[in-house]
């Protein structure tokens, strides 16, 4: 069965199965054959069940710590642990998406989480009941065949109709596993019975549920037109898909190539596996399908690097200091982070410019280039969304020019200071004495940004801006009859938050950290399940919300810390962050 794989490194296989399911070699053997073959991983995708997983994850460990002999040889077996493969708990999900079967493989499940035990366990009665009905079936047509007869010729495995081939073929009912699906158990025969299906999406939402990565496995194989495959696909990532199997045994390099281009237009992960089945796919072998399967080690590594942290973190009165910087244990924290593939979003209501200019202030940047890997800006209460390493939004929303107009209009008959924001410049309707107003000579204490002065704001932003700030310094009961003047007028087009008491920020309907926070996951990609987001304010709280683990500082308003799942002890000014990076990011 052995085929060789001589590229240099030792590949991985992330599709894989054991005779829990429908394949022939047990968990402990699929261990000891893929350290024959030199793979360096293999994910256990079992159908629909995870029973293989312990047997298959204990017994790799404990090769790994077997005692070693004076010259460095292991005891009882002559290999390094080393040469050990990382067993990947995984699972393949059988679905049904508009009458048509759609795999979804889970890699990196917490398969022993309750939640997601409770409803495999569904599955496995569901399982139960078609497997009763089909038995009963084939024995009113003279087949001496029982559901408990099944489980004793297959001890252990999860019965699908490759057990019932088999069975067939061992018992002289047929001369072929072929014979047996054209006359009895495939789709179209009279004793088959479907079982029920959860769709894809359900697939997805479980798998990440249980803190794994969701990748549509061989698309290539459903005989869908282009235009089907690639709704099937945007439908998914939408609802979190992270992944698509894109190197698969049976691929040609056309589909190959198909597959990596919308992998590529969708933002998804590639994954790649043999789907090895031992026995019952003859031919096609771990690690190597049919030959000329090669899935590097590379591949496995962006999808390990998807499951590291994410820390969105808001500026004013969360990291920073009130002074603007951070402190050296600070500082020295986020960059220990970001080194461990851990990942740092800045996410406030700055500008862009003003955010780049601390980065440059704190260290994060030298001459434009971003000094912390991967290093992406939310801002302006997430209408835009920067990439520092590609120098290019990755979103932008913006308030119209007209709605610029009529709210412009109307904070100027209420006495309120608004302005607005080119790609470069604070902008502000003309003073008639000519001089910058109390409350933008306090607004730029932090956001040092030039000014320019134009008669008529909403005509000298033609394509709109990120958002309108409105300030008044000592009356936020001002502020807040003016935005709930404006809701009525604007609802589902824009929205209204508060900064703190002073700065009301008017937004798009679709910005707010909390959106922008999923847009990022899905942008990279990443689960929500490693994201944690950190504020102190109320336009922090749909972000609190959206993270996985929502973190208000101690000196945060009541709405944040209602939001949160963490308080910290300490305020912004004693590093609360500390504890935050030194208890999730180590």
């Amino acid at each position: 069965m052995t085929a060789s794989i001589s590229r240099g490194v030792p590949p991985v296989d992330l599709h894989v199965h054991s005779s829990r399911s429908d394949g022939t070699l047990s968990p402990r053997q699929l261990v000891d054959y893929a350290m024959e073959k030199g793979l360096k991983a293999f994910a256990l995708t079992d159908h629909d069940t995870t029973e293989g997983l312990d047997e298959a994850v204990s017994y790799a460990q404990s090769l790994r710590e077997r005692p070693c002999c004076q010259d460095g040889s292991l005891v009882p077996k002559d290999a390094c642990p080393d040469s050990v493969p990382e067993v990947i708990p995984g699972i393949e999900f059988s679905t049904e998406y508009e009458g048509q079967d759609i795999h979804v493989v889970g890699l990196y499940i917490d398969y022993k989480n309750e939640a997601f035990g409770q409803k495999l366990q569904a599955f496995v009665d569901s399982r139960i009941l078609r497997n009763q009905k089909m038995c009963s079936l084939l024995q009113q047509a003279g087949i001496q065949i029982s559901y408990e007869k099944l489980l004793l010729e297959f001890p252990g495995a999860v019965i699908t109709r490759a057990h019932y081939a088999r069975y067939l073929l061992s018992h002289g009912y047929v001369k072929s596993i072929k014979e047996a699906f054209e006359r009895y158990v495939g789709d179209d025969c009279p004793y088959f019975v479907p079982r029920e299906k959860v769709t894809p999406f359900q697939a997805v939402e479980l798998i990440l549920k249980a803190d794994g990565i969701p990748i549509l496995a061989h698309p290539g194989l459903y005989s869908m037109s282009d235009s089907r495959l690639e709704k099937l696909i945007k439908e998914l990532k939408e609802a979190g898909l992270l992944g698509i199997e894109a190197i698969y045994s049976t691929y040609d390099g056309a589909m190959e190539r198909k597959i990596r281009a919308l992998a590529s237009k969708y933002r998804l992960l590639i994954s790649g596996g043999s789907d090895f089945h031992g026995a019952n796919k003859p031919g096609l072998d771990l690690g190597c399908g049919h030959g000329s399967l090669y899935i590097p080690k590379t591949v496995l590594c962006a999808i390990k690097e998807c499951r590291k942290n994410l820390l969105f973190t808001d500026l004013d009165g969360t990291l920073l200091l009130d002074d603007s910087t951070v402190s050296p244990a600070m500082k020295e924290a986020l960059f220990g982070m970001t080194k461990k593939g851990h990942r740092l979003i800045l996410t406030t209501g700055r500008p862009l410019p003003s955010v780049l200019s601390v980065c440059s202030q704190l260290g994060f940047l030298k001459d434009g280039v971003p000094l912390i890997p991967n290093l992406l800006v939310i801002s302006y209460n997430g209408a835009l969304v920067y990439d520092c390493s590609k120098k290019t939004p990755v979103l932008e929303h913006r308030i119209s020019q007209e709605d610029i107009a009529f709210i412009t209009k109307k904070a100027g008959e209420a006495g309120l200071h608004i302005h607005g924001y080119t790609d470069s410049e604070i902008l502000c309707r003309f003073q008639e004495d000519g001089q910058e107003n109390a409350e933008l000579r306090y607004y730029r204490r932090r956001i040092a940004m030039p000014v320019k002065w134009v008669p008529d704001v909403a005509q000298a932003l033609p394509y709109g801006t990120w958002k309108l700030q409105v300030i008044h310094l000592t009356d936020n009961e001002a502020l807040k009859q003016f935005r709930d003047s404006l809701l009525p007028c604007f609802e589902g087009r824009l929205q209204m938050i508060f900064s703190n008491p002073r700065y009301l920020e008017i937004l798009p309907a679709q910005a707010g950290k909390g959106n922008a926070l999923r847009h990022v996951c899905a942008y990279l990609p990443a689960p929500l399940s490693h994201t944690f987001a950190a504020g102190d304010e109320e336009n922090d709280v749909s972000m609190l919300l959206a993270a996985q683990t929502g973190i208000a500082m101690k000196n945060a308003v009541p709405q944040a810390k209602k939001a949160a799942r963490v308080i910290t002890q300490a305020d912004n000014n004693h590093d609360g962050l500390l504890e935050i990076l030194n208890r999730y990011f180590q």
